[in-house]
């Protein structure tokens, strides 16, 4: 009970914190109302799939509140169920490569040495090598059977230009005096990476998260959008991909066919990118002292 208690005490303390800010606490709420819409909504909201060949292309109505596709579909349900797969595969490629960039981005600026040499001769050999056109070989190589694998490969290339950054931040804490502190403790290499290091970089590293999430969504969209990652139908980019081939661009009425996914996009994009402002907050404790 007082472990519930300590818990709700501290998220509430956390909450109040990130409310300071409020562009940021205000796409915290817009991140949560996404979420829930993608993952509760399909629950209350079925997924229309009748074809309607009197309603084609309609505008947003009482009765559609988005309008209908091309053929004569509910878009507004089609929104509903389409985050789902936009919001699994952006949060597993950003945190995997998150994870692997702080991992041994800190590690390489502070072991040095051969290690370091050898981790940014990998990383620099990741940077050469354009990363669209390789995705696209890659996906039309390999069988996506589901979001994750996606996800999972899209974690595993992103992660250079961020361990870059990482290792330089890490280079320049180093030299602190509480990592000397550690260093004559002899309190090993671990516990002064994980312990000390990356916990003075978590702004950095919040911040870089939610980029990474973002450069995640592009890709999958653009991935779906050439036809490479056979998602469901009712996936945002697939809904893009679909106005394209059915020459939506071509008919006056498919306009909210075609901007709905792309104003649900940007609304995600543009909430993670906000939130950090709160996060920082947190994170920082420097940054509030004035509140």
């Amino acid at each position: 009970m007082n472990l519930v208690k300590q818990t709700l005490a501290s998220l509430g303390t956390t909450l109040r914190i990130m409310s300071y800010n409020k562009v940021g606490f205000a796409g915290f709420l817009m991140v949560i109302f996404i979420v829930l819409m993608s993952f509760v909504g399909p629950y209350f909201i079925p997924l229309d799939t009748v074809t309607k060949v009197d309603k084609i292309f309609q505008s947003p109505s009482a009765e559609h509140w988005f309008g209908t596709d091309h053929q004569g579909r509910d878009i507004f349900s089609q929104i509903i169920h389409g985050g789902k797969d936009v919001i699994v595969v952006a949060v597993i490629a950003g945190v995997l490569s998150t994870l692997i960039a702080v991992t041994f981005g800190t590690l390489s600026g502070f072991a040095g040495g051969r290690t370091d040499a050898f981790i940014m001769a990998i990383t620099d050999v990741m940077l050469t090598i354009p990363q669209l056109p390789l995705l696209l070989i890659l996906a039309s190589l390999m069988k996506f059977e589901n979001v994750t694998s996606l996800g999972v490969l899209l974690g595993l290339l992103n992660w250079p230009s961020l361990l870059r950054a990482v290792r330089s931040q890490a280079l320049s804490l180093k030299e602190r005096d509480f990592i000397e502190a550690a260093r004559s403790l002899d309190l090993g290499t671990t516990h002064i990476v994980f312990r000390e290091i990356v916990p003075n970089m978590m702004t950095y590293i919040i911040i870089s998260l939610a980029l990474a999430m973002t450069g995640a969504i592009y890709a999958q969209v653009a991935l779906v959008l050439f036809g490479l990652v056979p998602f469901s139908g009712s996936n945002w980019g697939v809904m893009l991909s679909l106005a394209w081939v059915r020459g939506a661009i071509f008919f006056k009425d498919s306009v909210w066919y075609i901007m709905m996914p792309i104003a649900a996009i940007v609304l995600l994009q543009l909430s993670v990118v906000t939130t950090t402002r709160s996060l920082e907050l947190v994170f920082n404790p420097r940054l509030r002292s004035g509140e």
